[in-house]
Parts: C-alpha cells; structure tokens; sequence
C-alpha cells in the first residue's frame, strides 16, 4: 500500500531487488523485495524507496510517517521566513506641480517603510512624448527624495508611450 504520492512506500514498491540501506544509515546489501519487506515488517518500520533510478534501486528502512511529519514541519518553517514582496505603483505625470508630487512621493516613501518595491511611472499622453527629458527629470526627482530609504532597481526606461523605474527598499532593519 502507497501511503504517499511523493515516494513508494512497502507494497508500492516494484523492483524485483534493491539496495537496502538500515534505520541507522548503515548498508544491508542487494535483496530481494520479499525480503527486505520482511526486514522493514520485523522492526516494526516501512520500507521507503528513496533512489529509484539507481541500479539496483536503493531502498530505507524508516518510519515513514514520522519521516513525512518532519518534512512538512520543516516545509511550515521555511514557508515561514518567506518575505512576500509586493510592487506598489506611483504614477505621476510629465507636468506634476509640487503639492502633487509630494503627496504622490509621500504615498511612495510610506510603501518603501513597509517594505514594498515601488515602481514609479509616467504617461505620456499626446504631444508630451516629444519631452521624454521632463519624464526623465520628474523621475529622478523621486529617485533623490527617496534615495535615503531606498535604491534605484532599474533606471528610467521607455515602454512604449510610459517611462518608468523601479526602487526597492534598503535593508537598514
């Protein structure tokens, strides 16, 4: 009986002779099937195919349930310590006045603090493509402000009709 899709388990087992490997690590030799089986059954444990494609497959002898216990307790722990990084838009445009840019700068610097990449854009719309440098300006401009909490990922870059970059925040925590 398979006990787990991920490894064959005792009867799920199919080799007609494996390479036994004992609870402690230590080798037991090339055996049959049947009889590793018996081994794993007179020790209470489960025979767990841990190499198939060796020649011949190799084989433990170990408590699989204890095992997989283990193996999600561990997956659990790294799942964890994961950072989930998300990316916050900014979208500002060529002719921006300043009360306008503070406050889509204040928005910005309050995504970096919680740890969020910020990507800043810029759409150009109609005629205003012909001044890429003002984009280009306005970008920068951010850039600086919040140079003391973040860096610069990607510097300004055209995309199609926007321009736009990419700040991530500084690790001082």
């Amino acid at each position: 009986m398979a006990i787990s899709k991920e490894m064959n388990v005792n009867e799920g087992i199919r080799a007609r002779e494996v390479r036994l490997i004992d609870s402690n690590g230590d080798q037991l030799g090339v055996k049959s099937r049947q009889e590793a089986l018996e081994i794993a059954a007179t020790r209470n444990l489960d025979l767990v195919l841990v190499a198939p494609n060796a020649k011949p497959p190799v084989c433990r002898i170990m408590d699989y349930g204890k095992y997989r216990f283990e193996q999600q307790k561990k997956d659990r722990e790294a799942r964890k310590k994961q950072k989930v990084i998300n990316i916050k838009e900014v979208r500002l445009s060529p002719g921006i006045e300043d009360h306008d840019f503070n406050t889509k700068l204040r928005n910005a610097r309050k995504f970096l603090e919680k740890g969020d990449k910020v990507k800043v854009s810029i759409r150009f719309r109609g005629r205003a493509i012909t001044h890429k440098d003002l984009g280009r300006d306005v970008l920068e401009r951010m850039a600086e402000a919040c140079n003391d909490i973040s860096t610069v990922e990607q510097k300004p870059k055209m995309e199609g009709r926007s321009m736009f970059l990419m700040l991530a925040p500084t690790n001082d925590k």
